[in-house]
């Protein structure tokens, strides 16, 4: 998939709708347009990744930032406190529909386990 048809590197360049609150020279955060909690964003590398199974042993730091950038949002949102869920699917039977590496940011209620 190139980059002008991921609607991730879209959102990121802003040339594509979303509701983007967070954003600096490696990382740019997004409410999910099909939310499955109260709170739900998407935390994504600005550089085109597909997925996990993609990631180098040089991008260690970037999914750190990433985990970092999480925490930081769910302290934003109020829900830091009360719990989250931080969630990254590869492949489409872990049900990833967006080939572009992403983090899932999930609070705001109760979250069962096992998921899936």
């Amino acid at each position: 998939m190139s980059q002008i048809s991921c609607i991730f590197c879209r959102i990121i360049h802003g040339q594509a709708p979303g509701e983007v609150i967070y954003q600096d020279e490696e990382i740019t955060a997004f409410r999910d347009i099909h939310p499955q909690a109260p709170v739900h964003i998407l935390i994504v590398p600005n550089r085109h990744i597909p997925a996990v199974a993609a990631l180098h042993p040089d991008d260690a730091s970037l999914i750190g930032r990433m985990i970092l950038v999480a925490r930081e949002l769910a302290k934003r949102e109020g829900i830091a406190s009360t719990g989250y869920r931080l969630v990254i699917n590869n492949g489409p039977q872990a049900g990833q529909s967006i080939d572009h590496l992403h983090l899932h940011l999930l609070g705001g209620r109760t979250m069962r386990w096992p998921p899936g």
